[in-house]
């Protein structure tokens, strides 16, 4: 399993243009400010939804616990997340969040 790690970024561009981040089945969280964390956790969701993923490791580090924290509360009441837990010690342990996501529903 790879984690993922943002594009280098394009030259000319401004801080706040968008970065483009591969869809696998891990994202590195490390790249981004806590602020940052809702938006690109749920885009990173709805994308692996969209790509048939069904499980995906969030790699936000042991640190002080502020990006586990805003990742587990995104997760607590996010629409395609069926559970949630810590990874096993071979995957990050703490540091890393499993998410378990569910099927994506048909467009009408």
């Amino acid at each position: 399993m790879q984690s993922m790690t943002p594009s280098e970024p394009v030259p000319g561009q401004d801080d706040e243009s968008p970065v483009a981040v591969p869809i696998e089945d891990a994202l590195d969280l490390h790249a981004f400010a806590p602020r940052d964390i809702p938006a690109v956790v749920n885009d990173y969701l709805e994308a692996c939804v969209r790509r048939g993923i069904r499980e995906v490791r969030l790699i936000h580090g042991r640190g002080t616990g502020t990006q586990r924290a805003i990742v587990r509360s995104l997760l607590a009441q996010h629409p395609l997340a069926l559970d949630f837990t810590d990874a096993s010690p071979d995957r990050g342990c703490w540091g890393a969040t499993i998410v378990h996501l569910r099927d994506a529903t048909p467009e009408t």
